[in-house]
């Protein structure tokens, strides 16, 4: 039986915490009240932005700055908890909350194979702020490449020359300057992004066994992108920053800009014209409408974008008939082309003892209380990174294109002896036990890769026309051959790992002991690797693509590339389901450069400066 312990931490220890660190956040100048539900809602206004998470609360700030618009901001969720602004406590996010969304994965055909029911959650801020309110705080843009590609799949403006301004629009870099790189960073942008202090025995190895192997140590962000690096967080000053914190809360003392959270859009209200008139939504406990003079910014995310798209009766003819959606705008991409990165956990490592220190929890906790510093002051662990290209040749040719991240991690999977971990990742308790028990108590870590550029494609649909249900999410992960052929390559890890930075130095030592269920399988063959994905491969959290970007040629393309929704006037969508394909890193960062990007447009077609 899988202990319950997330329940109980969720609803004894996390309300003690918060109540403890509100001072905290109080005195380090981050007043919650500072986000106010508008006291008025008025009947009509400019433009309705839905969704404030990491691209909504950015819309919002930037379209506010023109004095004479009025901007209504809905968001689903509530305000920020105390623990989000502290770094060290961004994986209390895995826990049970009404800060999250749950959402749960249909059973996979091909992948997770260790997890209960074939499925996991799929989890997503439920915040002022989104998932930059409760995710990783990774600052990761992706290749150049990426944004390349968009333009080349028919999307002017959107190639890595014409991005780049705006992702260091949005930039405040706390890092050192380093010659060319500099080129590539902002300064004195809304969101911090500072450089990690650790240095940790584990993650100087990890660096070291780079070189080792060839690669050279790489600024991420900066002109290459193969290579190991340390990593950026938005943190600054021992705080995370949030979209919601570092542009809607400066914003929010503005007469024209109305934030209301705990604001459930039910759908787009659309005349005969197929233009947007206004928003159906829930709050405090009422069913309202807002009209909108100019237009409607869906911003709900990858997840929540297609299903209001669809509820409001834009989306595939055949699927709203069948739930008893009017049809406004027949658009069979809505709901389409769903990607996400796909990470392969369990490899474990142990070390000799004394090498990995843990930081002391209950003193970690009460030096950050009492100054705002220590080993809370950043996410915990190791998460010193890799980007390489493992299969021959790169995609179409291009081995400077990164097709897997590849992660340090500490503590392993195994630390917690079972505890909390296969609760919180639905993998099944028993092939949990049976698999890391001889590594139970020893130090080590684990190494994971995901996957940069799935060729996988799933669907997010309506489970009904109920707004109050969340929609059905069959990511179909592993469906395309090539997916499963990048992530056997995995054994590039191995590799990592028999470097002398790690074996000799660190004494590192593979926990060898065959997976449970890939037994038949001749250990380290092909075979057995590919067992080993198809049972261990699980979601990164980075879903993407559900409302496309395209050309009108492409019969799934959602938006066009001034991301204005076809068929129904007056609509755009802005995060990351405009991606036409998800870029080769974390996606927080490139979700604000759309916003940021998305925000200029908009001025500009309304005649802004």
């Amino acid at each position: 039986m899988v202990p319950r312990v997330g329940e109980w931490l969720s609803q004894a220890v996390l309300p003690l915490v918060r109540l403890l660190l509100t001072g905290v956040v109080m005195k380090a100048g981050h007043d919650r009240g500072h986000y106010h539900s508008s006291a008025t809602i008025l009947p009509q206004y400019d433009f309705i932005v839905v969704g404030g998470g990491s691209a909504g609360s950015v819309v919002a700030s930037r379209l506010s700055e023109v004095q004479e618009w009025r901007v209504l901001l809905l968001e689903a969720g509530g305000l920020p908890p105390p623990e989000s602004y502290v770094p060290g406590l961004s994986q209390t996010f895995y826990l049970p909350s009404d800060f999250t969304w749950q959402y749960d994965i249909t059973p996979q055909k091909y992948s997770h194979k260790s997890f209960v029911g074939r499925r996991e959650r799929l989890l997503q801020g439920r915040v002022l702020g989104g998932s930059s309110t409760v995710g990783g705080l990774l600052y990761k843009r992706g290749s150049r490449q990426d944004f390349d590609q968009w333009a080349a799949l028919g999307n002017p403006g959107w190639d890595y020359q014409s991005v780049l301004p705006y992702f260091k629009m949005s930039e405040n870099y706390m890092g050192p300057k380093h010659g060319m790189s500099e080129t590539f960073h902002g300064r004195g942008g809304a969101m911090s992004v500072t450089p990690t202090r650790k240095r940790s025995a584990l993650s100087q190895a990890f660096l070291r066994a780079g070189q080792q192997l060839g690669y050279h140590l790489i600024d991420p962000n900066g002109e290459d992108q193969i290579g190991f690096a340390t990593s950026d967080y938005t943190v600054l000053d021992g705080v995370r920053g949030s979209t919601a914190e570092d542009f809607l809360r400066p914003a929010a003392a503005r007469p024209n800009l109305h934030v209301v959270h705990s604001a459930m859009v039910h759908k787009i209200l659309l005349n005969e014209d197929q233009r947007a008139v206004g928003v159906r939504f829930m709050h405090r406990g009422k069913t309202q409408e807002v009209q909108v003079l100019r237009e409607v910014v869906v911003s709900a995310g990858a997840l929540a974008s297609p299903k209001i798209l669809m509820l409001s009766g834009v989306g595939p003819r055949e699927h709203l008939q069948e739930h008893g959606v009017p049809v406004v705008a027949d658009l069979p991409g809505v709901g389409k082309n769903f990607q996400d990165h796909l990470n392969v956990l369990g490899l474990t490592w142990t070390v000799s003892p004394g090498i990995i220190k843990l930081p002391d929890f209950p003193a970690s906790f009460q030096q950050y209380i009492t100054t705002g510093t220590g080993p809370l002051a950043e996410p915990q662990g190791d998460k010193t990174s890799a980007w390489v290209t493992v299969r021959a040749g790169g995609e179409g040719g291009d081995a400077n294109w990164p097709d897997v991240q590849c992660h340090v991690i500490t503590p392993p999977l195994s630390y917690d002896r079972g505890l909390l971990t296969p609760e919180l990742t639905s993998l099944d308790y028993g092939s949990f036990m049976k698999y890391f028990e001889p590594v139970f108590g020893k130090e080590g870590f684990n190494m994971a890769c995901h996957l940069m550029r799935p060729k996988s494609r799933g669907t997010v649909t309506l489970k009904s026309n109920d707004p109050n249900d969340l929609p059905l999410i069959d990511p179909n992960f592993l469906s395309h051959p090539d997916d499963l052929s990048t992530l056997v390559s995995l054994r590039f890890l191995l590799a990592v790992g028999n470097t002398s930075a790690l074996a000799t130095d660190l004494g590192a030592k593979f926990h060898d002991k065959p997976l449970p269920g890939c037994e038949t399988q001749a250990f380290g063959s092909d075979a057995y690797w590919r067992c080993y994905v198809s049972h261990m491969a699980a979601s990164y959290l980075h879903p993407a693509g559900t409302c496309k970007m395209g050309p009108a040629t492409d019969p799934l393309s959602v938006v066009d590339h001034q991301l204005r929704v076809r068929g129904a006037g007056g609509v755009r969508v802005v995060d990351a389901s405009v991606m036409p394909v998800v870029v080769s890193g974390n996606t927080n960062a490139p979700v604000i450069m759309i916003a940021e990007k998305a925000s200029a447009m908009i001025k500009q077609d309304w005649g802004a400066t």
